[in-house]
């Protein structure tokens, strides 16, 4: 064997084994290319686009959303009820609400002053709102209630897009009547249509209203009055008893006064009847004898 023979063995056999691996390499990357396995997010991790989709559909249809109506008591003690109601009244302005009723009862010697006002507010200000409310004097009662009408309102838009929906086929067939009797009975249709339409539409503008501003009644009221204190010595006494005497003897003569004429027509009515007696009693004496 010469020396080129054995050069040639190894050289051949280094060849072979390196083209292998290359064949081994390129089959193992394209395996893994065609069926890697997917791995799980981590927690907290993004959403994926697909599952991103899914959150964005899922608020699309609004079955995640819930319609809410809210509804509250306030009742204040302040000073001036009154002035009282045109700050809270402003306070509610400026956070994009209104004033639906305002009711002020200026303050007696006898009855305290009060006011009650109906406040609308909107629930992304509620809140706050009524922190701002609580800082207007001392807090009596407070109460907030939410009541859910998800369902209610849902079944509104349904009957309502029913009703869009057939109003928009009998519009299609007014167009194409053929008869007269058919255009009348159309019109008669359609109009009822409309009008339940109509009703349907006022019922959801009202219910959205009552869902974006919540109804919060606000009652102001005062320290009531104190009873005036009695007499405290003989001269008030004296006073005061002498303040009544005057009071009740102009009471008096005032009735006495209302009372006269009517006291003067009895005396004239007594009078006629007691002649009139007498006057019969002397004919029947005389008629005896």
């Amino acid at each position: 064997m010469t020396t080129t023979t054995r050069l040639a063995r190894p050289l051949a056999a280094l060849a072979a084994a390196a083209f292998a691996a290359l064949l081994l390499a390129g089959c193992t990357a394209q395996g893994g290319g065609a069926s890697s396995p997917a791995v799980p997010a981590a927690p907290g991790a993004p959403l994926t686009d697909e599952s991103a989709g899914a959150e964005a559909a899922r608020d699309a249809d609004g079955t995640s959303e819930r319609s809410v109506v809210t509804t509250g008591w306030l009742q204040l003690t302040v000073d001036d009820p009154v002035a009282t109601a045109a700050d809270a009244s402003a306070l509610v302005e400026r956070a994009g609400g209104r004033v639906d009723h305002r009711s002020e009862t200026p303050g007696t010697e006898t009855q305290p002053a009060r006011a009650s006002l109906v406040l609308r507010i909107p629930v992304d200000e509620l809140d706050g709102t009524v922190a701002a409310l609580r800082e207007l004097g001392r807090v009596d009662q407070v109460s907030l209630d939410a009541s859910d009408v998800t369902v209610e309102r849902q079944d509104l838009e349904a009957r309502i897009e029913a009703l869009t929906a057939s109003v928009g086929r009998l519009q299609q067939l007014l167009a194409s009547a053929a008869t007269t009797a058919e255009l009348i009975e159309i019109e008669s249709e359609l109009t009822t249509r409309q009008a339940e339409l109509d009703g349907l539409t006022a019922q959801r503008e009202l219910l959205v209203d009552q869902i974006d501003y919540a109804t919060v009644s606000l009652e102001l009221v005062t320290e009531g009055v104190a009873p005036s204190a009695g007499p405290g010595d003989f001269w008030s006494g004296l006073a005061v008893g002498w303040d009544s005497l005057v009071a009740f003897t102009g009471a008096a003569l005032v009735a006495l006064g209302v009372a006269l004429p009517w006291l003067g027509v009895l005396v004239v009515v007594g009078a006629l009847v007691v002649g009139i007696v007498l006057l019969a009693t002397r004919r029947r004496g005389d008629r005896e004898a």
